[in-house]
């Protein structure tokens, strides 16, 4: 049901992509292209890693993408969850909790910490999901971005 992507789910991945952009009301910041997408997980040194969730006749109906984190104050590597997506016509069938687990079964494996992701505070259903599989929000921490305009003008001064 769970397995590492390889370079010919780069074409669901980036669809599902897109599909996760339009339920999280953004479809015009994915941007990445297919090509994209296959350099960063497949390319020369690949830093961005996939798993595939796939029914028993293997229809791909959810993705993971995770790069490794680190802790300073633990002194050990992590997971941070980019997206995680299951279409909507099988949510609730165990592929999302599936998904969590081989990333938590990772982390355990190789003496990682720490499992993170966001989560927009809107997204109720995806926040009761995380914390029935008993993840709990970092409400102390804000996320920062800086991006396009604002990036380019700190990086040149």
């Amino acid at each position: 049901m769970i397995r590492s992507a390889e370079v010919t789910d780069v074409p669901v991945i980036h669809a599902m992509v897109r599909e996760l952009a339009e339920y999280e009301k953004v479809p015009h910041e994915a941007r990445a292209t297919e090509e994209q997408l296959r350099e960063a997980l497949f390319g020369a040194r690949p830093a961005v890693f996939a798993h595939i969730a796939e029914t028993d006749d293997g229809e791909v109906v959810g993705f993971s993408v995770w790069f490794l984190s680190f802790s300073t104050w633990r002194g050990e590597h992590g997971i941070y969850l980019e997206d995680l997506y299951v279409r909507p016509g099988v949510r609730g069938g165990g592929y999302g909790k599936a998904l969590l687990r081989e990333l938590a079964r990772t982390c355990v494996e190789r003496g990682y910490e720490r499992l993170e992701w966001s989560v927009l505070r809107w997204n109720t259903p995806s926040i009761d999901f995380y914390e029935a599989v008993g993840a709990r929000p970092q409400e102390e921490w804000s996320v920062y971005r800086l991006t396009d305009g604002a990036l380019a003008e700190l990086g040149a001064s």
